[in-house]
């Protein structure tokens, strides 16, 4: 099957076969990424409620208050509000400027509710993997691609390097299963293979669960294909024109579908209460090494990679870019050896203006000052609105998929070539053999747990003794800050407070720009939370701006997990007087 009439002489690939035998081995292979993403999250599955990734405790704790924050919309028999007071009370916080993970955190609700918020993350990982890797696999089974080498490209995509760091805390992008997909019924459209109006609505629905799953993931996809589609255009233009009406109409649906779903959310987003504006931002520099250093994560990694990650001014969850030097050689030599197959020539350029993208557009740490930024693609998207917002590095996942694509293919045309008559059939071997030791390096660790931080100890019998209002909102100490979100964690499990003061999100600063923790609650966190290092305790002034941040907040309650003799205990002490109680490790003052 091809994607577009194609005028190179070469043999044909093995088609994408529908008798019951190829049917039952496709279900045998994804059934055996779902296999391979249980042995990656093992050690998590082991206490699903109480164990998380190791690495980035701060966005795995947010995460849980956002499938939380779902699961209780969906136990009140309505939809998730876009704005909540749930979070930084008494302002707010616009869901749609974070990653608020609703579609899944609203149909994993029987889960979230039952089992708790963590035990969803870990199923989200498990699923994330697997689906990832069975939504390319069935994509390029559709698109011509043999088994074996539609299994192998799933492999690459689905548990890639780029995932697999996502996973730790990122899980609005490790989560993505749905752009093959999108991808996939983008080409059926322009390419004629599908029904215009038919795929249309299809790819309507796909993109308007992605918005809901993550946005940015969505923004990457839509570049992402809109770069294929001028490869091929650039390959084929007469087919392409004589395929625009048809093109036209099934995109027109697509979008007609995606914005009557998604129509109230986008205007909720771009013009309704605590929106954000643009405002430029330093350029992404990447670092080239990302790709040929492998993280600390893989089963293949080196002494360096430890100390390499640890120089990195991003945590492992950004270093996404790591392919490896066998595998870059190989998509290199199969980009040239099969240019003439446009599926090859299609993908590969796909993957290299991809990974030019997620450069960046300030000058790669390892050119030095000589290299002009104008070079890099994305130079020129980041002075723009939504997409200089953006940290272009995460271009990285669909550039894997795209990767995975050219191996895939490659491999097919590979061992066609071999396979001709008088060839011996030992060689047919040899191509699957190289695609297996230059994906060798990707193959994925184990997570490592790490306990997640426990609720404090008379935690839920200070909130019954204190019988607020469902709405009341309470200070926790320590402040849920950018740095710290133990607090959003503990109401994600107990579901106490029932309105938090602070919070780690994104929202507006003073001149509307995005900014972690708006408000007076970072400043306030260095005192009534984990000290900065080095920093003196609060003078008369710092007090008096502390009592004028209490009452612009107006908490019903001020409830700290700390002991009386400690650094916020004290200070909360000078505030607010002696405690009103103690309950196990918590102290309570109402107001």
């Amino acid at each position: 099957m091809q994607a577009v009439p194609s005028t190179a002489d070469a043999p044909p690939v093995a088609g994408y076969q529908t008798s019951p035998a190829a049917i039952r081995t496709s279900w045998l292979i994804t059934i055996g990424y779902l296999l391979g993403a249980l042995v990656v999250t093992a050690r998590l599955w082991a206490h699903p409620a109480a164990d998380m990734p190791a690495g980035n405790r701060k966005d795995v704790d947010a995460f849980t208050w956002f499938l939380h924050y779902a699961a209780t919309a969906v136990a009140h028999g309505r939809l998730p509000a876009l704005i909540t007071t749930t979070l930084n009370a008494p302002r707010g916080v616009n869901l749609m400027w974070n990653t608020a993970f609703l579609l899944p955190g609203m149909l994993l609700t029987p889960v979230t509710l039952l089992a708790g918020p963590q035990t969803s993350i870990t199923l989200v990982l498990t699923l994330g993997f697997a689906g990832s890797a069975a939504s390319l696999f069935w994509v390029l089974r559709q698109w011509g691609c043999s088994l074996t080498a539609a299994a192998l490209g799933g492999a690459v995509y689905g548990f890639s390097p780029a995932l697999l760091d996502a996973g730790i805390g990122h899980y609005n992008f490790q989560f993505a299963v749905l752009p093959p997909l999108m991808i996939g019924a983008l080409l059926r459209i322009v390419t004629g293979r599908g029904h215009p109006v038919r795929t249309g609505a299809w790819l309507g629905l796909m993109t308007a669960a992605q918005l809901f799953i993550g946005s940015e993931l969505l923004f990457d996809t839509a570049l992402s294909g809109l770069v294929l589609v001028v490869a091929i255009a650039a390959s084929h233009p007469r087919a392409v024109l004589d395929r625009a009406r048809g093109a036209a109409s099934g995109l027109g649906t697509a979008a007609a579908v995606a914005l009557l779903i998604c129509w109230h959310a986008l205007w909720v987003q771009f013009h309704g209460p605590l929106t954000e504006h643009y405002a430029p931002q330093a350029p992404w520099n990447a670092d080239l090494r990302w790709f040929v250093i492998p993280p600390g994560d893989l089963l293949f990694h080196t002494s360096a990679s430890a100390a390499f990650e640890a120089s990195q001014p991003v945590g492992l969850p950004e270093i996404v870019a790591y392919l490896g030097w066998p595998l870059l050689g190989v998509l290199v030599v199969a980009a040239i050896c099969f240019w003439r197959d446009h599926r090859v020539r299609a993908a590969a350029v796909t993957w290299a203006m991809l990974e030019l993208i997620s450069l960046g557009g300030g000058t790669p740490e390892n050119f030095g000052s000589w290299f002009p930024a104008w070079l890099l693609p994305y130079h020129w998207l980041q002075g723009l609105p939504v997409t200089g917002e953006l940290l272009p590095n995460r271009f990285c996942i669909l550039a894997d998929g795209a990767a995975a694509a050219v191996l895939a293919f490659a491999l097919d045309r590979a061992r066609s070539a071999v396979s001709r008559p008088g060839g011996l059939g030992w060689r047919r071997s040899i191509p699957t053999l190289v695609a297996l030791i230059a994906v060798l390096p990707l193959v994925p660790l184990p997570y490592r747990p790490t306990p997640v931080t426990p609720v404090p100890a008379g935690w839920q019998t200070a909130f019954a003794r204190l019988r607020l209002a469902p709405d009341a909102r309470v200070l926790v100490v320590p402040i849920p800050v950018v740095g710290n979100a133990s607090a959003m964690r503990w109401q994600a499990e107990t579901g106490e407070p029932g309105s938090l003061i602070g919070g780690y999100f994104l929202g507006p600063g003073p001149a509307g720009q995005p900014t972690f923790n708006p408000g007076p609650t970072g400043w306030a966190a260095s005192y009534l939370g984990h000290p900065e290092p080095g920093r003196a305790r609060p003078g008369p002034r710092d007090i008096a701006r502390l009592r004028a941040d209490l009452a612009y907040w107006r908490p019903a309650a001020v409830v700290a997990a700390a002991s009386s003799g400690s650094w916020p205990g004290r200070v909360l002490t000078e505030i607010l007087g002696k405690p009103a109680f103690r309950v196990g490790s918590v102290l309570v003052w109402r107001r």
